[in-house]
């Protein structure tokens, strides 16, 4: 019996040493991720306490306890407004035309990328490509105004003095879609292209090497061991991607959005600036956001359950 009680006093200072050699060693891993935790829960999780102000008739002065339930009332307006078929539809054009273009660009460069051979190309075309990320939005589209506006821009001034017709796209509603896209494409395809080129540099060379004696080119390889590697990547990013399907974000569209090309440039981000900043329905602005972040929530996990019945890994 001594002996028995013996074996589990030493098994239980082994745990606790074990236990506590181990946070001594995580302790600084730990640390380095308390910012990012804290971060989260700051602004992300606590924020969403606000949500239930889309339900009231929310005031300022009485607040949130204060302030008058109205129910589903403001979701009813929402889907009863106007403007809403007008919203939806240039919203999911935007994303539709991003998904299409914008999405598989990142892919396409990593690939082109990965099969440069000389090193200091490489590295000096990554850096010019990764650059325009760390440019402000504000200074992409002052630098399109600068260069195509009306009379004044430098382009518009250079196609007169050669005796050609001006670009006017800049309030053309058929060109907004387009320049928003290139604008984006310009900015951020290096930086998402980084993901894929970590991805890239983790295919074991041997499989190269077995294809390369088997008489496959480098089309081949790229089509049947480079792009199969990346399919979980690019999988798990597009899922992700859906989560903001309805979301094509503010100020991009802002900056470039005046009264000509309003009709194609309206989208839900800007209807919420109007009518929630301006206009103080903040009430009514929250149900739009909690409506956009609901088909978010829901595209995600119809993409991930299909990502997982077809036998692939999901986000979870």
């Amino acid at each position: 019996m001594r002996s028995v009680t013996e074996d589990k006093s030493v098994s239980t200072t082994r745990a606790t040493s074990a236990s506590s050699h181990y946070i001594k060693r995580a302790f600084p891993i730990y640390l380095m991720i308390f910012p990012g935790i804290m971060s989260i829960i700051l602004f992300k999780y606590l924020p969403m306490f606000g949500i239930i102000i889309s339900f009231q008739q929310y005031s300022p002065f009485r607040g949130i306890w204060g302030s008058k339930w109205v129910g589903l009332d403001h979701f009813v307006r929402l889907f009863t407004e106007q403007q809403f078929v007008t919203l939806l539809k240039n919203t999911l054009i935007l994303n539709f035309i991003d998904i299409c273009f914008y999405f598989p660009a990142p892919i396409l460069f990593a690939l082109i990328l990965n099969e440069v051979r000389l090193k200091w190309f490489k590295s000096t075309l990554q850096t010019i490509v990764y650059l325009p990320h760390f440019v402000s939005m504000i200074v992409v589209v002052g630098i399109t105004i600068v260069l195509f506006a009306g009379e004044f821009g430098g382009v518009n001034q250079f196609l007169d003095s050669i005796g050609l017709p001006r670009y006017q796209g800049l309030n053309n509603p058929d060109h907004f879609r387009w320049i928003w896209l290139l604008q984006n494409i310009w900015k951020e395809v290096g930086w998402s292209a980084i993901i894929y080129l970590a991805a890239l540099s983790s295919i074991d060379p041997t499989l190269y090497e077995a294809a390369m004696m088997d008489g496959a080119n480098r089309w081949k390889q790229i089509w049947h061991i480079t792009l199969p590697s990346l399919t979980t990547v690019i999988i798990t990013l597009f899922i992700l991607r859906l989560g903001s399907f309805i979301d094509v974000g503010f100020e991009h569209i802002f900056l470039l959005q005046n009264p000509l090309n309003l009709v194609v440039s309206d989208v839900f981000d800007t209807y919420i600036y109007r009518v929630g900043v301006q206009q103080g329905e903040f009430s009514y602005t929250t149900a739009v956001g909690l409506f956009k972040s609901v088909v978010g929530l829901v595209m995600v996990l119809s993409a991930n359950a299909i990502a997982k019945r077809s036998g692939r890994d999901g986000v979870y």
